[in-house]
């Protein structure tokens, strides 16, 4: 199992974000575009991780491919494993019924949820510090940042995991 998770967001433009995830032995990352919710949906995907579905898929639109993320896990307890996997599709207008193996593996790691949960809840503050409210929406356009899903992964988080690491509480 590979260590050292990172994940990033950064909003580059008018409805675009460029959106970065690594650990030690590789990286992925690309331009997503504002036609998916696409950091409410990776949040949403990893809060889903704390239940009892073991697998969350998130696709995101780099216009015209597809970006699906495949997130399996075995939910309920801290220190279940996450396998992580990017699958590449051509074009996202057609690649929505296909199955993830129709896309080309582009990235993938296995970590723990609680290393998971807490890069992307740190990286999601890390964005609403810097544009708040106001700005992100200005820059990401068709979304508003959503707070209701940060609130629940960071919630989840600190219920369910134990993690070392620093937590930001003061962020809504």
């Amino acid at each position: 199992m590979a260590n050292g998770l990172r994940f990033g967001w950064v909003l580059s433009g008018s409805g675009w974000a460029t959106c970065r995830v690594a650990d030690d032995d590789a990286e992925w990352s690309d331009i997503v575009s504002y036609c998916t919710n696409a950091l409410a949906d990776v949040l949403h995907a990893v809060a889903g991780l704390y239940g009892p579905t073991s697998v969350q898929r998130v696709s995101f639109d780099l216009e015209p491919a597809e970006a699906r993320w495949v997130l399996s896990g075995s939910g309920g307890g801290g220190g279940s494993d996450i396998d992580m996997a990017i699958h590449r599709f051509p074009d996202m207008s057609t690649s929505f019924d296909l199955p993830d193996e129709e896309g080309t593996r582009v990235w993938g790691s296995t970590q723990p949820r609680a290393l998971l949960g807490h890069v992307v809840l740190e990286a999601a503050q890390s964005v609403l510090r810097l544009h708040g409210e106001d700005g992100y929406l200005a820059k990401w356009v068709q979304h508003p940042f959503p707070v209701a899903a940060l609130q629940d992964l960071r919630r989840l988080h600190l219920r369910h995991d134990t993690c070392a690491r620093p937590h930001d509480v003061a962020v809504p």
